[in-house]
């Protein structure tokens, strides 16, 4: 359990946000999972080696979102972007990749 206040964006909003370009989104599964479908335009920022640092910080009306497969790896990514000094990745999309593919939505693959 987290020790931090977090946003759980939802499917809709998340869809939105990928199609305007109001949102980056980082996915933080492994390489193999990442590059079997990813959604399109997310950054790539594996938990196992997980860098704060290299979220750039979203410029004005852009939120930063972390999925990852189910929730889980995501709440993790962002208390340690906390504990690194980064309050702003405080955002992720808990259904995670198994949300936007029972959506029925597209995803990008490779690395």
């Amino acid at each position: 359990m987290t020790a931090f206040t977090f946003n759980d964006i939802g499917l809709d909003e998340l869809k939105q946000g990928v199609a305007d370009g109001s949102l980056i989104l980082v996915d933080v599964r492994e390489a193999e999972e990442y590059a079997a479908g990813h959604i399109e335009g997310a950054l790539f920022n594996p938990l196992s080696k997980f860098d704060p640092a290299k979220i750039p910080l979203a410029p004005r009306g852009k939120k930063v979102v972390i999925y990852c497969r189910s929730g889980r790896r995501s709440v993790t990514a962002m208390e340690m972007a906390r504990l690194a000094g980064r309050g702003d990745l405080d955002t992720h999309f808990g259904g995670g990749i198994l949300g936007w593919l029972e959506a029925n939505l597209e995803v990008e693959k490779g690395l």
